[in-house]
């Protein structure tokens, strides 16, 4: 899964896919380097962003799906937590919603966003996230976060075989609490659905190895190649072309085995 930041802030590479152009841009190069599935997301997420607005997500992410939707041929994912945002990309033919919050945001209709993700017959990636980082026991937490996620989707009419798991590397969690999720990635095997990870160019990798972001890119891949080994099926990255040779180096050990 490539990333493709349609904002001007984004953490890691704010204002390179910024604008209609170069976005198609860079998801062509991105499937060219080998992604199966492009993630469009139009707000940033990095320490103490700020909310954007419906009208201005709107206005970044949409014209660059409707130009996706005609020049590319792999799958896009929206990544939003707006359901306004996600019905419209769905109707353009988006096929994945990925949404930051598991189905359990606040404030939010949770049952009607799954809904609509239903009514579509889209998958679904349930991030796990939260307010915080004080946890009791860190891994139960999470699975029971995960858990109730799926609950709400297939009850909400979801296809079970259509709903991808993500531990939420770098959200509600500090960076010693990152690495204990990578290192124990596959307890969330127990689910029993594709697992999806994300921890490109990640802080803990910053923290962990005295890096700027700029510099990530060893670490990131490292981080995959471990989760790779521990099953994880979807990797979501910036570098695609570095990390599938990655995982075609990791399958290829995997089939020798």
């Amino acid at each position: 899964m490539g990333i493709l930041n349609v904002t001007p802030d984004s953490f890691s590479d704010g204002g390179k896919f910024y604008g209609e152009g170069k976005a198609a841009e860079g998801a062509r190069r991105m499937i060219e380097e080998g992604a199966d599935i492009i993630d469009v997301g139009g707000e940033s997420t990095r320490p103490g962003h700020k909310s954007v607005s419906f009208e201005e997500e709107e206005k970044r992410v949409i014209p660059v799906i409707e130009r996706l939707r005609d020049e590319v041929e792999k799958p896009v994912s929206i990544d939003t937590t707006k359901l306004g945002i996600a019905e419209k990309a769905l109707k353009l033919g988006v096929e994945v919603v990925n949404d930051q919050w598991g189905l359990q945001m606040k404030g939010r209709d949770n049952k009607g966003f799954a809904k609509l993700i239903a009514d579509h017959d889209a998958a679904l990636v349930l991030m796990h996230n939260r307010d915080n980082n004080r946890y009791g026991d860190l891994m139960y937490e999470l699975l029971c976060f995960l858990e109730q996620g799926i609950r709400i989707a297939e009850n909400n009419g979801v296809d079970p075989r259509k709903i991808i798991v993500d531990p939420g590397v770098g959200f509600g969690k500090d960076a010693e609490q990152n690495l204990m999720v990578l290192a124990r990635v596959r307890e969330l095997k127990v689910l029993g659905k594709p697992i999806l990870i994300g921890p490109s160019r990640k802080s803990f990798i910053g923290k962990t190895l005295g890096l700027e972001v700029e510099d990530r890119l060893e670490g990131s891949l490292a981080a995959i190649a471990y989760a790779m080994e521990q099953g994880v099926n979807v990797v979501r990255m910036h570098q695609v072309k570095e990390s599938v040779r990655v995982a075609k180096l990791m399958s290829a050990l995997k089939e020798a085995c």
